[in-house]
């Protein structure tokens, strides 16, 4: 094999041998969220793009969170985020304060009782 041909045959295994969160360009773990979600059984099929784009959403909060945070802990003279900052930013933002608040979610209702059989 030509060294021109091995060289190629190693460029197109190492961008195969890449991570999902890699090639998404994200710090969170895109197969945790994929064994996450088919391990939860939330739909019977899953598009492979559907971890990558909660992963990415995921990231996007997470970030704004932080930021937030991290003021926070500014305007209180301090260098290092604690939970009270966390909390303070998500109480002080109005769009974080109704995504977390416990009735931002509507849970499924009961299923009403099968009926007897005689």
């Amino acid at each position: 094999m030509s060294r021109r041909r091995h060289l190629q045959n190693c460029r197109r295994s190492k961008r195969h041998s890449l991570s999902r969160s890699t090639r998404a360009e994200l710090q969170f773990p895109v197969s945790r969220v994929d064994r996450l979600l088919r391990e939860g059984q939330f739909a019977n099929r899953l598009s492979s793009a559907t971890p990558v784009f909660l992963t990415g959403i995921l990231e996007y909060l997470m970030a704004n969170i932080l930021d937030l945070a991290g003021k926070e802990a500014c305007i209180n003279h301090r260098v290092r985020i604690s939970p009270e900052h966390v909390q303070r930013a998500l109480i002080n933002n109005e769009n974080l304060r109704r995504l977390f608040q416990p009735s931002a979610f509507s849970q499924p209702a009961a299923s009403p009782p099968a009926p007897k059989k005689k």
